[in-house]
C-alpha cells in the first residue's frame, strides 16, 4: 500500500494574558468584519517564514502585535488534528491572507503575558485587536477555543513552577487585594482571602510599601511590589 503524504504547512498561535478590573483576559484580533457589522476574532498568528525557527515566527507575532521585543513566551502544545482547518469559512480566508495550497495546517501554541495598562504598539497586518475577557470568549475559527483552554490549563502549571511569572500580569505596585483577585482568576476558584494573606507573608520577594492607595472610597490599602533580586538569591539558595 502506497503511502500517502500531506502537504503540510506550520504556523504559530499565541494566546496572550492580560489582567484587568479582576478579570483574566486574552488578546484577539480581527479577522473580518461581516456586512452585519459582526467580529469575526481569532487568535494572533502566522505562517512560518522559509527562515524562521518556530520561537522566531511567535516573537515576530507578538513584537508586531505589541511593539514589545523582551515578552515572557512559553510553547505548550502542537495543534495537528487533521479536520482543524475543514471549515469553509476558514479555509477561504486562508486563501485570502495567504494563497498556499493547505492540505494540513499544523500549529505550534505559545503562551504570553502582558501587562494590559501597558500602551501596545501593533503594527501588524491585524489593525484591530481587543482584550476580551476569558469567560467571554466568542466562537473562534479553527481550534482556537481549544488552544484558549488549554492554555489556562498550561499557565497554571507555568506558575506553579515558576511562582515569580504571576507578577508580569501585575502592575509594579499592586495590593494584595489585586494578587488574590489574579490567582482567584487565574485558578478560577474562590481562595481565602485569610490563607491567602498567610501565603503571601511567607513570599520574601513580595515588598511591603510605604505608599498607599489615594482617593478610593474604602479603606485605602497598602501597596506592594515584585522584588525579583530576592526572588532569583532565594531560588539560587533552594
Amino acid at each position: 500500500m502506497k503511502t500517502s503524504f500531506i502537504h503540510t504547512y506550520v504556523s504559530v498561535d499565541c494566546v496572550v494574558f492580560g489582567f484587568e478590573d479582576d478579570k483574566l483576559n486574552i488578546l484577539l484580533v480581527q479577522r473580518n468584519v461581516d456586512r452585519k457589522g459582526l467580529k469575526d476574532l481569532k487568535l494572533p498568528g502566522s505562517l512560518i517564514y522559509n527562515e524562521e525557527d518556530v520561537d522566531d515566527a511567535a516573537h515576530r507575532v507578538l513584537f508586531e502585535l505589541t511593539g514589545i521585543r523582551r515578552m515572557s513566551l512559553k510553547q505548550f502544545r502542537c495543534f495537528a488534528s487533521p479536520d482543524r482547518a475543514n471549515d469553509p469559512g476558514d479555509v477561504k480566508w486562508l486563501d485570502v491572507a495567504y494563497q498556499p495550497n493547505i492540505n494540513r495546517l499544523i500549529t505550534v501554541a505559545y503562551l504570553s503575558l502582558c501587562k494590559v495598562d501597558r500602551k501596545l504598539n501593533n503594527i501588524s497586518k491585524y489593525k484591530q485587536t481587543e482584550w476580551c475577557p476569558i469567560d467571554d470568549v466568542p466562537q473562534l475559527p479553527f481550534d482556537h477555543n481549544q488552544i484558549v483552554k488549554e492554555s489556562l490549563i498550561e499557565i497554571r502549571r507555568w506558575i506553579e513552577h515558576s511562582p515569580s511569572i504571576v507578577f508580569e500580569l501585575l502592575p509594579q505596585k499592586f495590593t494584595i487585594s489585586q494578587l488574590h483577585k489574579l490567582y482567584e482568576a487565574i485558578y478560577n476558584k474562590s481562595i481565602d482571602i485569610r490563607n491567602f494573606h498567610k501565603k503571601v507573608a511567607a513570599m520574601s520577594y513580595v515588598i511591603a510599601l510605604e505608599e498607599k492607595q489615594k482617593d478610593v472610597s474604602h479603606r485605602a490599602a497598602r501597596y506592594y511590589k515584585f522584588d525579583k533580586k530576592a526572588y532569583n538569591k532565594l531560588k539560587t539558595s533552594i
